[in-house]
């Protein structure tokens, strides 16, 4: 599914803001992000996108503010709007850089060069200019929490399906699955080797164990669970090989 979100201002939304501080609980999605933007309707744009994705999101109005949630929050990234009251974003980049190894994604609605030279030579790591997709954030947020924090990586992707083996979470275009136990490791194990059907036998031992004496066609019952929630009703995703077993499909 296209997530088409635009990040504009939102003028009635009322949200109570509070710097969230780490409480060693795991979310859907590793990941502290502080967001700093003087504008309230952008904040609670992100505050609202961003912990939907399972984040740990603070929020901070100003340059002073920023910095301090900065040690108490330790943010892996922020966004940093460039036009702040007080200390400008380029200033706050900076020293939040002297502070931490922070990865800043600066956010701004202009689009001279000059500013986007300025930023990135006062330690800025990305650039996105205003109005952007809200996609288009997540990719980039993504993309250097795998660069800069590979520790936080346990997302794989292979095709449209990514698996987060810490959570136990498979999603399929962007929508978690929301599987059984059973239903993840039977589709992990049918992820690891795309392409190559695996036997029934391999299947049922691996996902069920060798002990197992429960009912014959148990594999079939989780196939269909399985098919059901990727809504694949053509049998295009897992396809039955006949006199072998079954083998996903990714593209």
């Amino acid at each position: 599914m296209n997530d088409t979100r635009m990040i504009v201002p939102i003028r009635d939304v009322k949200v109570r803001r509070e710097v969230l501080l780490p409480t060693g609980q795991e979310t859907s999605r590793p990941g502290r992000i502080l967001i700093v933007d003087d504008e309230r309707g952008i904040q609670d744009f992100l505050l609202f996108g961003l912990r939907d994705e399972g984040f740990d999101v603070a929020t901070a109005s100003d340059g002073e503010e920023a910095l301090q949630v900065l040690e108490i929050f330790r943010p892996h990234i922020v966004l940093l709007d460039i036009m702040l009251p007080g200390m400008d974003g380029f200033e706050v980049c900076r020293l939040m850089k002297e502070r931490s190894r922070v990865s800043i994604i600066m956010l701004t609605a202009k689009e001279e060069v000059d500013d986007r030279v300025r930023g990135l030579s006062a330690g800025a790591d990305d650039y996105v200019v205003k109005p952007f997709a809200f996609v288009e954030l997540k990719a980039r947020i993504e993309a250097r929490l795998r660069g800069q924090f590979p520790e936080l990586t346990s997302v794989h992707r292979i095709g449209k399906f990514e698996i987060d083996k810490v959570q136990r979470l498979i999603r399929y275009e962007g929508r978690a699955l929301g599987l059984s136990r059973t239903e993840f490791s039977l589709l992990e194990l049918l992820l690891e080797k795309p392409g190559v059907a695996r036997s029934r036998e391999e299947i049922m031992q691996r996902v069920w164990g060798q002990d197992f004496h429960g009912e014959d066609n148990i594999l079939e019952v989780y196939i269909r669970y399985l098919r059901h929630k990727l809504n694949d009703t053509k049998r295009q995703l897992i396809r039955t090989v006949r006199g072998v077993g079954y083998r996903v499909e990714v593209q």
